[in-house]
């Protein structure tokens, strides 16, 4: 049975993301940085008859949180096939580039790039013992330098500043670590889950949770002959599923 981890599992999309990939026979561990809320996220999925799921706390904006995490889920298994770094934040809004100070791009970059860094160093010695290890970075359609440069793409007007950059700076780091990892069975892809309603947003995009959730999946679990150091998005480009960087 294949495992997989997931960061910031206990709602929406990561729980989602959970839900599926248990439906496609993974052993989930459910990260949450609440052990008590991802216990109820586990019993909520244990209700519906997805057993093979357990909580993980995990604090990705602590290092003692993630090295603890790390020894706890060596102790359940010496394996981890897939690795979501799900987990994020947007930051304060309004969010413009001259108003927002150094340390408002440090609260978001703390959760959305240095958080997956230390996770993923900290879990590469279980994936690596993985035939088909996968690393999936969810990302946002913001992080794309090229399209923010176009005034005819639809969402041109909206850059929060950090979360733009962090995100930008996220797919730096996927397109750097999938060369790195090249000559190996890792798969590691960006995945934009596309403006979905989600209490991340207030609800105000128009994308389901079930549909950002499956594009997440699929990258999740990627064949041997599936494509790494991809920026996958349908939201940006419907008709590749490839969004430029």
């Amino acid at each position: 049975m294949k495992t997989a981890l997931i960061t910031g599992a206990n709602k929406s999309i990561g729980f989602e993301t959970a839900r599926q990939l248990l439906q496609q026979g993974y052993y989930v561990y459910l990260g949450s940085r609440d052990l008590q809320k991802g216990q109820q996220a586990v019993s909520q999925l244990q209700a519906e008859g997805l057993t093979q799921v357990e909580p993980i706390e995990i604090d990705v904006n602590s290092s003692d949180s993630i090295k603890a995490a790390r020894d706890v889920l060596g102790q359940r298994t010496t394996v981890l096939d897939a690795l979501v770094n799900n987990a994020g934040i947007h930051g304060a809004i309004p969010q413009t580039a001259l108003e927002t100070e150094a340390s408002g791009f440090k609260q978001v970059f703390e959760t959305n790039v240095f958080g997956v860094i230390d996770v993923t160093h900290r879990f590469m010695d279980l994936l690596t013992q993985s035939t088909e290890p996968r690393i999936v970075n969810v990302t946002s359609g913001l992080g794309s330098l090229t399209l923010h440069s176009d005034p005819t793409w639809k969402y041109y007007q909206v850059k929060p500043a950090g979360y733009v950059a962090s995100k930008a700076a996220l797919n730096a780091y996927t397109i750097v670590l999938a060369h790195d990892l090249r000559n190996t069975p890792f798969k590691v892809n960006a995945v934009d889950p596309g403006y979905t309603a989600t209490d991340f947003n207030g609800h105000s995009g128009p994308g389901t949770v079930p549909d950002a959730a499956a594009r997440v999946v699929k990258a999740a679990v990627l064949g041997p002959d599936g494509p790494t150091g991809q920026f996958f998005s349908d939201d940006n480009s419907p008709e590749t599923g490839i969004s430029p960087w």
